[in-house]
C-alpha cells in the first residue's frame, strides 16, 4: 500500500532541524508521496525548493485567506511565476476563513477570486480551505457561490482531456449539504486527523455516505495529530491513521481505501505512480 499525504507544510518552522527525517519517517510508514501546501509567498518558494531537493515532495503555491492583507497587492505575480514551475502540481491553499477573521473578507474574497482565474491560468486544480465560526455558514455559503461560478465560466479547452476533478475542499469539516454541492462542483473532499477524534461523529458519519473517488487523506501536518498521536507535532508519517479511521468507519479493507485515495490524489494532482 502506497499512500500520499495531499496537504502538508513541510515547510513549518516546526520541521525545520529535521526535514530529512520526516520525510524518511514518511516513507518508511509507506507514505509514497506528499505536497506540501504554500500559504504566502515566501512558503509558496520554500515548497518549490522542497519539491525540488526530494523526489517524493510536491509543492502548491498559494495566499492562504490569513494572508491576504499582507500579500494581496503584492503576491500574486510571484505566485504567477512559480505555478510554471513543473514540480508545482496546484494553486492554493485559498479560500475564506471567517473563523478568525484575520484579514478583510473582501480582501479574502478579491484573493479567492484572483487564484482561482490562476488556476485556470495554469490548468492546475486548485486547493480551497473553508472555515465558519461555530454555528455559521457564511464562508461555506460564499466559498461554494464562488466556486460555483468560476466553475461555470471554465470553457471546455481550458479542462480538456481526463480532468474529472478540479480541485479540494481541503480539512472538510462542514454540513453534508455542502459537501455534496463541492462534489457536484468537481471537487474531492480531504479528510484529515479530526476524523479520527471521538467526538467527531458528523464527519465520521459523513465519511461513510460519501463515494470513496471523491476522498483524499491529508495530515494538515504540523496541525491536527491524530487521535493515538494527539499533543505531538503531526507528520506525514501519521496518515496511516486516518486511513485506518476511514477503512474503519466504512468496513472496508484499508487497502483498498489506500488504493482507492492514491490513485484519487495521482489522477487529480497528475503525480507520477510510484510502484509496489
Amino acid at each position: 500500500m502506497r499512500l500520499v499525504d495531499t496537504h502538508a507544510h513541510l515547510d513549518d518552522d516546526r520541521f525545520r532541524a529535521d526535514v530529512e527525517g520526516v520525510i524518511g519517517r514518511a516513507m518508511d510508514a509507506g507514505v509514497a508521496q506528499m505536497i506540501t501546501v504554500g500559504t504566502d509567498p515566501a512558503s509558496s518558494r520554500s515548497a518549490v525548493a522542497l519539491a525540488e531537493r526530494y523526489s517524493s515532495v510536491y509543492a502548491t503555491v498559494g495566499l492562504h485567506p490569513h494572508r491576504t492583507a499582507m500579500f494581496l497587492r503584492t503576491g500574486l505575480d510571484e505566485l504567477r511565476d512559480l505555478a510554471a514551475h513543473p514540480r508545482v502540481v496546484a494553486i492554493g491553499e485559498t479560500g475564506l476563513d471567517f473563523f478568525r477573521d484575520l484579514s478583510p473578507r473582501e480582501m479574502q474574497r478579491e484573493a479567492f477570486r484572483a487564484q482561482l482565474q490562476l488556476a485556470t491560468e495554469a490548468n492546475k486544480p486548485v486547493v480551497v480551505h473553508i472555515r465558519d465560526r461555530r454555528g455559521e455558514s457564511q464562508a461555506h455559503d460564499e466559498a461554494i457561490a464562488i466556486l460555483r461560478t468560476w466553475v461555470s465560466g471554465l470553457t471546455a479547452s481550458s479542462r480538456a482531456g481526463s480532468v474529472t476533478r478540479l480541485g479540494v475542499v481541503h480539512c472538510f469539516s462542514g454540513e453534508e449539504c455542502w459537501a455534496r454541492d463541492v462534489l457536484g462542483l468537481g471537487f474531492c473532499l480531504g479528510i484529515d486527523g479530526p476524523v479520527t477524534y471521538p467526538n467527531a461523529t458528523a464527519l465520521q458519519a459523513m465519511v461513510t455516505r460519501l463515494p470513496l473517488d471523491s476522498l483524499l487523506l491529508e495530515t494538515d501536518c504540523p496541525y491536527l495529530s491524530p487521535q493515538p498521536q494527539r499533543g505531538r507535532r503531526n507528520e506525514p508519517a501519521y496518515l496511516p491513521y486516518i486511513a485506518a479511521e476511514v477503512a474503519r468507519l466504512r468496513a472496508e479493507e484499508v487497502q483498498h481505501v489506500g488504493q482507492t485515495t492514491t490513485e484519487n490524489a495521482q489522477r487529480l494532482f497528475h503525480l507520477a505512480i510510484v510502484p509496489e
